[in-house]
């Protein structure tokens, strides 16, 4: 296996200058221009009537892959997710002892995308399936049951993006506590960074009409809002993660109908690793030969940043972030993207 010689200092301050722009001009663009008409904050008026559920774990993540086996075994060797089930249509894989990871064989790849997510699952609290199916079909869904018969049941919806968003009991969770290592038949791609992924830091939601996504999302599942910069909103997930929602905002000028045309999409996913040193990730991600992008969201010099991440891509040519995030230190993207109101 061949390593990278050591980039300049000049060559690496130059790169991050430029990603930090890049990022900045990305993601929070009314960061700056907060309550101006273009970045209206202004709530809308609820989805529907909140079910009171919580969420109470991340059941999966679906992606769609050209290659799932060459997938998985990046994922293993990069931030330690184990094997549960494989074959050459799919792979399942524990994330930590907190989720899964599914990858699907892509039955035809289109030109542009080797790589994209499909759906996700989250358990939620109080459970009755028939009450669950009563309170979904009450605000327009029409709920679809996925049941195993050993005690794990399930409906699946369609959000209002498209997404296929899978409501359950949490009993797959249990199934997480014994140790999964089937043997993938794709080979390492490079030796283990010996990482664990300890948080979902958050998923990065394009949405077709950001706060009308926050609204179905805070009163389907209980989800809470940080805030809203006017472009995005930033939800928590109960205690299993974050998502950033963003796209078009129906009451703003120059309203995008469909969300800049990525609607309906996750481009990337941002997990929280251990351990975590700001440089010493960098380097291990350089000596595997992978791409490395800095991404401080509000364009901060990465050492000194309230929020740390570096971009990557799998072998299907997902974006993967990877940042120093946890369950206690969740809020540091949002204090970092947190709007500039200004001084009275």
């Amino acid at each position: 296996m061949s390593f990278r010689a050591p980039r300049t200092l000049a060559v690496l301050s130059a790169v991050a200058m430029t990603t930090a722009a890049v990022a900045l001009s990305a993601q929070g663009r009314c960061i700056r221009a907060y309550g101006t008409p273009a970045c209206n904050t202004d709530p809308i008026p609820p989805a529907f009537a909140k079910t009171g559920w919580r969420t109470t774990g991340l059941d999966h993540i679906t992606w769609r892959v050209v290659d799932p086996q060459a997938e998985a075994a990046f994922y293993a060797a990069v931030m330690g997710w184990r094997s549960r089930s494989s074959s050459d249509a799919k792979v399942v894989m524990d994330i930590g002892d907190w989720g899964t990871a599914v990858f699907e064989k892509m039955p035809a790849p289109g030109p542009a995308a080797r790589a994209v997510v499909t759906g996700y699952g989250f358990s939620i609290e109080p459970w009755n399936a028939k009450t669950v199916e009563q309170d979904l079909k009450r605000r327009g869904m029409t709920p679809v049951a996925d049941n195993d018969g050993k005690g794990f049941e399930s409906f699946h919806v369609k959000d209002v993006d498209g997404f296929d968003l899978q409501v359950s009991n949490g009993r797959n969770q249990s199934a997480r506590q014994k140790p999964a290592s089937v043997k993938l038949t794709a080979s390492a791609p490079f030796e283990s960074t010996g990482w664990q992924t300890v948080w979902l830091d958050h998923f990065s939601f394009n949405a077709k009409n950001y706060k009308a996504s926050v609204s179905f999302y805070v009163n389907l599942l209980g989800w809470g809002p940080t805030y809203d910069e006017g472009s995005q909103n930033e939800l928590m997930i109960g205690e299993v993660g974050d998502t950033i929602i963003r796209g078009g905002n129906a009451l703003a000028p120059g309203f995008n109908p469909d969300g800049g045309g990525r609607a309906g999409s996750i481009d990337h996913i941002s997990f929280g690793i251990s351990p975590w040193d700001t440089d010493g990730v960098r380097a291990e991600l350089e000596k595997r030969n992978l791409r490395v992008t800095v991404d401080t969201s509000d364009g901060a010099e990465i050492h000194v940043a309230q929020f740390k991440s570096y971009h990557t891509q799998t072998p299907n040519g997902y974006n993967l972030q990877i940042s120093y995030n946890t369950h206690d230190t969740r809020l540091n993207l949002a204090i970092a993207v947190n709007p500039r109101r200004g001084v009275k």
